[in-house]
């Protein structure tokens, strides 16, 4: 019984530590981390190893599995790393669900066909080791067995338990930079910290002033409240300075009203290809990722669970009808429990177009363009705060082939090889510029006056272009425009000399940080209502380059 029990586990023990050195970034060494780091290891794996030893009752069959999940989160990290710059951490388990509701957003990334294989070899697994191995528990030695499993996972929990508490538990020397908390700490202590942090409840207090403080109808003009528009736009970033072979004209509008914009430039995102919902909550609260702690990497986890001062609350305070629409289930990200509770009356959801309206993947984002045209001519006489989050622009990329007439509009020289996910990017680019353009003109339409915020939630993931053309920095572009003239201090965007026709300054000013954009579109806000009434109305400069329709 001590070789029948003993042997496989020593050798899956080895066979756990050793698969930590296919990490990308490597962790350390075991024996060089600390004690409580140790401990954690050692225990987390002799529990999952029980664990598996008490469902399918084969020694040699527990280990194959227990060694078999370990390399799909070790899969799981290393394309995770390669392609948005940070390591699985604990709050992605959340997603292993979302990639069985919606394999389109997760399954292209990691591999069609190395998704089925591992598929198939896990089945082949199952069947192999249930004929191959006979259950340990079908001798007449089987009390023996159960007793030296239950010795094995007891004292796995001990050494667990003194990993996780004292003075030198591993919780304590997080940093929140994951790169570096797995390498120092190891695949699972550094999961169990990461888990452990994310139950504590998010704090409040370090909400901005402008989202706590008390705002009432009375206290402003409600008939000089702008309509506000904010989007959310997926993917969006200026490319231009980072490829100067790109075709100015790609972003036209933006450029236009960046020209008129009361501020733009810059914006210095907590995401990199994905995670959109950093940047969104970070716009929406103002929270800072100092303020959230653990719970940066997954804000809506706490958010869908309890209210917090926000954008739409201060805006709903102040009389404002408010709404979101997004092209996508509701449910995912938990948008349909966090919404409500951040103060939006209403969500336009998938439910709200048709297949019709997809341009490539996705709903386009001139069909989100039609919708808010149809929510600013409601016969609601309050003004409206819409917060669109695109879709148009969601990768993967290169699941669409490259249009032979884009590359050849949106490129002032061919692109080299190995290009084609940013041809299928530019000409969804394009679409969202022409949104940009047909809200302006929608704003300008309306009744009273309006404000349109434009941002974008982080860079688009193209492993292959950024192999060839470099990586960008990371940072996406955003700007604030009125239909109300105003004067004051502007945030201009970053220039590239090399680049006259849409730049507008050559002064480099440092990136807005995105849980500042939402403070300052507030503060915008009430200085448009506080602010005497115009003499006439803003007049937009004529288009140079419309396209024929």
């Amino acid at each position: 019984m001590m070789i029948a029990l003993g042997l496989p586990a020593l050798v899956s023990l080895i066979l756990t530590t050793a698969l930590e050195g296919l990490l990308m970034p490597r962790p350390q060494a075991l024996w060089r981390r600390p004690l409580s780091c140790v401990l954690v290891h050692l225990g987390t794996w002799g529990i999952h190893y029980t664990f598996w030893i008490a469902v399918v009752q084969r020694p040699w069959f527990a280990l194959v599995i227990h060694g078999a999940l370990q390399l799909v989160i070790i899969q799981v990290n290393n394309v995770k790393s390669a392609s948005l710059r940070e390591p699985f951490l604990y709050q992605d388990f959340d997603y292993f669900i979302d990639a069985i509701r919606h394999p389109r957003l997760y399954v292209p990334f990691f591999g069609i066909k190395l998704t089925i294989a591992a598929s198939l070899a896990g089945l082949a697994a199952i069947v192999t080791g249930f004929a191959l191995e006979p259950s340990l528990f079908s001798s007449d030695d089987w009390g023996s067995a159960l007793f030296a499993l239950a010795g094995l996972g007891l004292l796995s929990l001990i050494v667990l338990r003194f990993g996780l508490i004292g003075r030198s538990n591993c919780t304590l020397d997080i940093t929140f930079n994951p790169s570096q908390d797995l390498v120092r700490q190891g695949l699972f202590a550094y999961l169990w910290a990461y888990g452990l942090l994310a139950r504590r409840p998010l704090d409040d207090t370090h909400s901005p002033v402008e989202f706590t403080r008390l705002l009432t109808p009375s206290t402003r003009d409600a008939k000089r409240l702008p309509h506000v528009i904010a989007v959310q736009s997926e993917s969006f970033f200026d490319p231009r300075p980072w490829h100067d072979g790109i075709n100015p004209e790609v972003l036209s509008a933006y450029d236009r009203l960046s020209r008129q914009a009361l501020s733009h430039g810059r914006l210095q995102v907590p995401a990199w290809g994905a995670n959109t919902v950093r940047t969104e909550s970070a716009f929406l609260t103002g929270l800072t990722p100092e303020a959230l702690g653990v719970h940066r990497f997954n804000p809506y986890s706490q958010l869908s669970r309890r209210p917090m001062p926000n954008l739409a609350s201060q805006l709903a305070l102040l009389g404002y009808r408010t709404l979101c629409i997004h092209p996508y289930p509701a449910s995912f990200y938990l948008r349909d429990k966090v919404y409500p509770r951040l103060g939006f009356e209403g969500f336009l959801d998938i439910e709200a177009f048709s297949t019709a309206d997809k341009q490539g993947q996705y709903i386009g984002d001139m069909a989100l363009a039609h919708k808010v045209k149809a929510c600013l001519m409601d016969a609601d006489p309050r003004p409206l705060f819409v917060f669109v989050i695109s879709m148009e622009n969601h990768g993967p990329l290169h699941l669409e082939r490259p249009d032979p007439a884009s590359a050849r509009r949106w490129y002032r020289r061919p692109p080299p090889q190995g290009c084609d996910d940013l041809t299928v990017y530019l000409r969804h680019l394009h679409n969202a510029d022409r949104m940009i353009d047909s809200l302006a003109t929608m704003l300008e339409q309306a009744s009273r006056p309006g404000l349109l915020c434009w941002y974008g939630d982080h860079v688009p993931i193209m492993p292959k272009v950024y192999a060839r053309l470099g990586e960008p920095d990371g940072l996406t572009d955003y700007l604030l425009w009125s239909t109300t003239p105003q004067t004051g201090a502007r945030h201009d965007a970053l220039c590239n000399p090399r680049h006259d026709a849409f730049c507008n300054t050559r002064d480099v000013q440092p990136p807005l940080a995105a849980d500042a954009l939402g403070v300052l579109l507030l503060d915008t806000l009430l200085d448009i209502s506080a602010s005497p009434p115009p003499t006439g109305r803003a007049v937009r400069q004529p288009a140079t380059n419309k396209e024929s329709p």
